[in-house]
């Protein structure tokens, strides 16, 4: 009986993939999911052999009160677990706000476009830089839209073709996320919860893997745009646009430029509180671009809107969040049914490991089984219970299609969407440029992954 329910749950796994390539809601998604892994795993204890059900103590508890035990700890205990996370989600949001508010981001880009000057290969190599550096602090749609308002046209006003400069802009956006505290402690919580793992910080995940990832997509995608552009033909059909656009507004003070890097900062350097950091120079950069010289009701007013605003950006992403947790939870009941079926198919090596999911890659784009932000979590799920691998090991092989595929490249994730509406790049154009880089980052990123983070001790283990 157990094989006949992992194939069944096997098959719901399936059925999920092709319900997030469809670009269907993932908060529903994943709560249907949740409710049939609860369903299936749990009734079939009914009906499994009592050798199955010794050797996987997961499953064994007693009469009502220990199904209710459960069902609890998957629908209240699960969700109120990543408390932290949402909290970390919505204050960064904010900070996105307020760099967008103070005009501090949309002054960097027109500085790094004055130093770059009509050398489109330059500006652009410049403008993946601060582009990077800029979202290590943001996250979400609306920072990325309203960076890319500004971003896009001015590309394109140098010439280069709109396909390139949509592929340039959204590398660099993933290239950032990699050393995002939002994103870290987003996806950090698919691997273990707050009260787990103290010593995997975000300093520690930089230091020994984190950077590299970094710079690996950072470096790939500007040497990428410049052999495409060095291919392609020249267009000026948003010249008028891009630098009008750019030349009405105002500079933010020179010295507040650096205050989108102080919370990664502080972060990696002193192991501060991320919100902390977010506090500090979100209210550093109100202050100093004048942006607090109302009555106090007024900057009461003003900082409380741009926290409604940065939590409405990021709105679908708690809905998510809130979901997520009921499935990690009951993955944990349904592993053993999937050991049953693919226990002698997953692999065990983390060399073997690397090279299977580099050559998967592509299974990343339209939310597929290996993102994190798609189906990806059910394949963490069977993977982390069929051999013993480290969490930081495992949190960078997810990271990679979650990170560089997902959200650098796929036409399913909400800003490249808009990217595609807003310079009407067709998405078979984008792809072609973008999937190619996904390829080249993402094999060097696992190469990375395993000469970095393999063999880890037995200290980064979760038993």
């Amino acid at each position: 009986m157990e094989y006949i329910i992992g194939i069944i749950l096997l098959l719901t796994f399936f059925g999920l993939a092709y319900y997030c390539i469809k670009g269907h809601n993932l908060m529903i998604g994943f709560l249907i999911i949740t409710i049939v892994w609860t369903i299936l795993p749990l009734g079939g204890t009914l009906f499994a052999s009592q050798a199955f059900l010794e050797s996987n103590p997961v499953l064994q508890f007693e009469g009502v009160k220990g199904l209710v035990k459960i069902l609890n700890s998957i629908y209240q205990s699960a969700p109120e677990g990543w408390g932290t996370t949402l909290v970390n989600v919505c204050w960064g949001a904010w900070f996105g706000r307020v760099l967008m508010e103070t005009g501090i981001a949309s002054t960097l880009i027109r500085k790094t476009v004055e130093l770059g000057g009509d050398k489109p290969l330059v500006t652009i190599t410049l403008l993946n830089v601060v582009t990077a550096i800029i979202f290590t602090a943001m996250t979400g749609a609306g920072p990325v839209i309203a960076i890319g308002v500004i971003v896009l046209p001015i590309l394109m006003s140098l010439g280069i073709p709109k396909a390139i400069a949509m592929f340039s802009f959204m590398g660099s956006v993933a290239a950032g996320i990699y050393l995002n505290p939002v994103n870290f402690a987003q996806y950090r919580a698919f691997f273990i919860q707050p009260d787990q793992m103290p010593d995997f910080t975000l300093g520690w995940y930089v230091s020994h893997w984190g950077f590299a990832a970094f710079l690996i997509m950072l470096v790939a995608t500007t040497i990428l745009s410049a052999i495409y552009l060095k291919r392609s033909k020249t267009s000026h059909a948003w010249a008028a646009q891009g630098r009008s656009a750019s030349a009405e507004q105002k500079n933010a003070p020179f010295y507040t430029l650096i205050l989108p890097i102080v919370p990664v900062i502080l972060k990696i350097w002193l192991d501060f509180s991320v919100i902390g950091g977010f506090v500090i120079a979100g209210f550093a950069a109100l202050f100093l671009c004048g942006r607090m010289k109302g009555t106090f009701k007024e900057n009461c007013q003003l900082v409380n809107k741009l926290y409604y605003d940065g939590v409405v950006d990021t709105a679908p992403l708690v809905g998510f969040l809130l979901t997520l947790p009921m499935f990690n939870a009951v993955a944990s009941f349904a592993s053993p049914y999937f050991r049953v079926i693919l226990g002698g198919v997953m692999p065990k090596s983390e060399l073997v490991v690397c090279i299977a999911f580099a050559a998967l890659l592509v299974m990343g784009l339209f939310r597929g089984p290996m993102t994190l932000v798609g189906c990806g979590a059910a394949t963490l799920g069977v993977l982390s219970n069929v051999a013993n691998f480290s969490v930081p090991f495992l949190y960078a092989v997810f990271a990679i299609p979650t990170i560089t595929v997902t959200i650098g490249c796929c036409i399913t994730q909400s800003w490249v969407a808009w990217g595609l509406a807003y310079t009407k790049v067709d998405s078979k154009d984008f792809l072609k440029l973008s999937i190619p880089n996904a390829y080249v980052t993402g094999v060097l990123q696992y190469v990375a992954a395993f000469v970095m983070l393999a063999g880890l001790g037995a200290e980064w283990f979760i038993k």
